[in-house]
């Protein structure tokens, strides 16, 4: 009997040990306890249905950190000196370090719906048909680089396409993406443009491995629509490069604007190059190339004047950022999802 009161009135006296007051002694089990509930709420949301097909893992790139270089190219009729120009841009940014080189959009010749035709080259021909082709893809030989090669007009058949020439530190074509969404806008009282009129729009997105990590390409407009660069980070690119000419007035507005948004929404790095300004031209560009990083950060950027922005990329805050912000446990697969047409037909 006097063992049983012992007992009964050791257990009054004890405090009860609810789920708070376990939750306020063994903090360790609390914090456990909210992860299991933060994955059984993510498991509900269904976030890797957010892609479709599923967004493939980061790949370890070839180079953790290298230089990257911008160069934001005078640009004039005389398509040799262009040529040539470019070279001695290129020849200089590697001999600063640089592994990947960027070039402006449409940097052989005028901007405009009656140059295309008379600059157009001939790629899979090559040779004498394509002078500006043949010189990246030796530069990028000779220098042992990776080229990312801005734009020119592609003749193709009877159709003109904006086309942006990838290059291997082999001097081989690595990838070629025709600009997708062609730059057709009306501004009344500023701006005029219709790409539409010469120019056809390609139907493929461009991602390319190379020995600087996995890329994406877009060509100017293309920056405009963040479903091609949601498709591209699916797909595991690292970095986002975006040859471009945005105009006087769009350019204040916007340029960095969507370069920025680009890359935080994505959470990877993204680089644009657009030519120097020139006054006298018939378009006007705005200049202002551009690296940014993961975070939405502006890591380098540029005025209008003709220049070459060298700047580092450090991969490794592409995880370390997405360990800050782990966007890709919280979608909700469960409310919307992003289907990749070219990779759910190829399955």
């Amino acid at each position: 009997m006097r063992a049983a009161a012992t007992s009964t009135a050791a257990a009054l006296l004890a405090p009860r040990l609810t789920s708070s007051t376990i939750s306020a002694r063994f903090p360790l089990l609390r914090i456990r306890r909210s992860f299991v509930a933060m994955a059984t709420a993510a498991s509900s949301f269904r976030p890797e249905a957010a892609r479709s097909p599923p967004a493939l893992e980061l790949p370890t790139p070839p180079l953790s950190k290298f230089k990257v270089a911008l160069c934001q190219l005078s640009v004039t009729a005389d398509k040799a000196r262009n040529i040539a120009h470019a070279r001695a841009a290129i020849e200089k940014a590697a001999a600063e370090g640089a592994k990947l080189v960027l070039l402006p959009e449409i940097w052989n010749g005028p901007y405009s719906n009656d140059s295309f035709p008379e600059y157009a080259e001939d790629i899979e021909a090559g040779g004498d048909a394509a002078p500006s082709f043949s010189m990246l893809s030796e530069a990028a030989r000779t220098l042992q680089i990776t080229l990312v090669g801005g734009s020119i007009a592609e003749r193709s058949g009877k159709n003109l396409y904006n086309t942006c020439c990838v290059f291997g530190s082999d001097g081989k074509l690595k990838g070629k993406h025709r600009k997708i969404h062609l730059f057709d806008i009306d501004i009344p009282g500023k701006i005029t443009f219709k790409e539409s009129k010469t120019l056809t729009a390609g139907q493929t997105p461009t991602i390319v491995d190379t020995d600087v990590g996995r890329i994406g390409i877009g060509i100017c407009y293309d920056i405009r629509f963040q479903e091609l660069a949601m498709l591209y980070a699916a797909r595991g690119a690292h970095l986002l490069c975006y040859p471009g000419a945005f105009n006087m007035t769009t350019g204040p507005l916007h340029w960095e604007l969507l370069q920025r948004a680009r890359a935080a929404d994505n959470q990877l790095f993204v680089a644009t190059c657009g030519p120097a300004r020139d006054t006298s031209a018939g378009y006007v560009a705005w200049g202002h190339s551009t690296l940014v990083g993961p975070f939405g950060e502006v890591i380098a950027t540029t005025e209008h004047e003709e220049t070459t922005i060298i700047a580092e990329i450090d991969y490794s805050l592409i995880e370390q950022r997405r360990q800050f912000l782990p966007l890709q446990h919280q979608r909700r697969g469960d409310l919307y999802q992003l289907v990749d047409v070219q990779r759910l037909n190829s399955h």
